[in-house]
């Protein structure tokens, strides 16, 4: 008898090449002048279009006291969060080497912003089940006992690297292919979300598990991109099925945080 095939042995169902994203991914980034900076900013048009091929879009920049710069920027999902700091400040060191060899100080404050503020998102999955309910009484206690609100999770702390404070926290949404009609195999989804997230190291706040969609809010690091990230999410829920593809072939990932886009813009 052939031994069990493991899950790591198993051909992967959704990747990057195959997975279609749709995204909003917004960020603060706060970087710190050992110099006196300018608020005429003769550079901020020559970095906008270096940066933006990088996938990098800058869509604003303020001087939030003469040695702070701060920027908001747009991402593309395979853009890993650490590469904004070093492409924005890499380009920007180069465009101003002249009037000052070294510029900035090494360190850094990232933080990832949405639509709406962080906490309006976890309530938003957090009440998953009542919103898409048709009558409240109706809910079983199966169905609750899916969903997941971790209150130890706190996605609002600051986190720290060696050169950096930051906040990345994402809302990741996937549809199923069908409605699950075989329901008993939900508590393994849930679980195996769960398991996923420790795996990564990922901080999972919110669970919203309905018979056709998901949602996730979790925080995570610096160095995973949006994309990659969904994606053993993805495929570790077709592993419960057999690996079959029981989600589509797409997904949904924002950013979320302390302040939403119009704080910034």
């Amino acid at each position: 008898m052939a031994p069990p095939t493991r899950r790591s042995e198993l051909q992967l169902i959704y990747t990057p090449d195959n997975v279609a994203v749709a995204y909003q991914l917004n960020w603060g980034l706060c970087l710190f002048w050992r110099i006196r900076a300018s608020a005429d900013s003769d550079w901020l048009s020559i970095l906008k279009e270096q940066c933006e091929p990088a996938g990098l879009r800058i869509l604003n920049h303020q001087l939030l006291s003469d040695d702070i710069s701060q920027f908001f920027v747009s991402t593309q999902p395979h853009i890993v969060p650490a590469e904004i700091a070093r492409g924005v400040k890499g380009r920007l060191q180069r465009l101003v080497r002249d009037e000052a060899p070294k510029p900035f100080q090494r360190n850094y404050d990232l933080h990832s912003i949405g639509s709406t503020q962080r906490e309006k998102v976890e309530n938003y999955v957090a009440r998953q089940l009542q919103h898409h309910a048709t009558d409240e009484l109706t809910i079983s206690a199966d169905e609750k006992d899916l969903q997941l609100v971790n209150p130890e999770v706190d996605l609002g702390r600051i986190r720290y690297s060696s050169h950096s404070r930051f906040r990345c926290n994402l809302h990741i949404v996937f549809r199923f292919a069908e409605r699950v009609i075989d329901t008993d195999r939900l508590p393994n989804v849930r679980q195996t979300l769960r398991r996923t997230a420790a795996k990564h190291d990922h901080e999972l706040s919110r669970i919203g598990l309905l018979d056709d969609h998901v949602h996730l809010v979790l925080g995570f690091g610096l160095r995973e991109s949006p994309l990659h990230l969904a994606l053993p999410y993805m495929n570790n829920v077709a592993w419960v099925f057999g690996m079959s593809p029981v989600l589509r072939f797409s997904c949904f990932v924002g950013t979320c945080g302390e302040y939403d886009r119009g704080a910034v813009e």
